[in-house]
């Protein structure tokens, strides 16, 4: 299996997902397009898509050309039925390319919290066995709204839209794929550092539970379309 992924940021990787998807002899080829790295023309010899997240936001095309490059990018994913994932600002980007708009979310979210997952969330082969209400981490001031063709999936009251599904895409504004080395470096200074840490501790061996079960449904899709 050959995952193209895509980093707008040093600290914000593949963490879990990476650990997990090299793991099963899956071949990564990283784009870092905060250095420079340029996205491949074409989709051919990619199985899977993951987009990551980053500090920008979507609608900084001006300054980030970039975002030009990868909005045009997900869209011939979408269209070719290329199994893509994106988390926090890469959910917002699949959104973007799926024709829905970033908007501020209405509150802004930062550490640890929850998400339900909605009645199509529990249904979806990515979340199927998952319980409904899961703990996750956050960070994000803007959020996605959900594409004419696209399913939410979950939810919670700080911000709606927490996940949705848009064909073979699907977005996740929080983050499931964080290691305890991400989040000591993303909370360097501050003070609520010791407690984000302590949180994960505790929710380590669930948390992680979690994600292995969802990493496993993303790699078990099939890829329908071909470039």
């Amino acid at each position: 299996m050959n995952v193209l992924v895509i980093m707008h940021a040093e600290s914000e990787g593949p963490g879990t997902l990476g650990e997990f998807l090299a793991a099963t002899g899956a071949t990564l080829r990283t784009v870092r397009l905060h250095a420079g790295d340029t996205l491949p023309r074409d989709l051919a010899g990619i199985d899977a898509l993951v987009s990551m997240g980053g500090p920008m936001n979507v609608y900084e095309e001006d300054r980030y050309p970039f975002l030009r490059d990868e909005t045009e990018l997900l869209q011939r994913a979408v269209a070719k039925d290329v199994p893509t994932l994106g988390i926090c600002l890469g959910a917002q980007m699949i959104a973007r390319a799926c024709g829905a708009r970033v908007v501020r979310s209405p509150q802004k979210e930062v550490g640890w919290g929850e998400v339900t997952l909605t009645e199509a969330g529990l249904r979806d082969p990515l979340f199927q066995g998952l319980p409904r209400v899961l703990p996750v981490l956050q960070w994000h001031e803007d959020m996605f709204e959900i594409p004419a063709e696209g399913t939410l999936l979950a939810t919670s009251a700080a911000c709606p839209h927490q996940a949705f599904r848009c064909g073979s895409a699907w977005g996740l504004q929080f983050h499931i794929e964080v290691t305890r080395g991400m989040l000591a470096a993303w909370f360097a200074g501050s003070q609520e550092r010791k407690a984000i840490l302590r949180r994960f501790d505790d929710l380590h061996q669930v948390f992680a539970g979690y994600a292995s079960r969802f990493y496993e449904s993303f790699v078990s899709l099939k890829r329908d379309a071909h470039p």
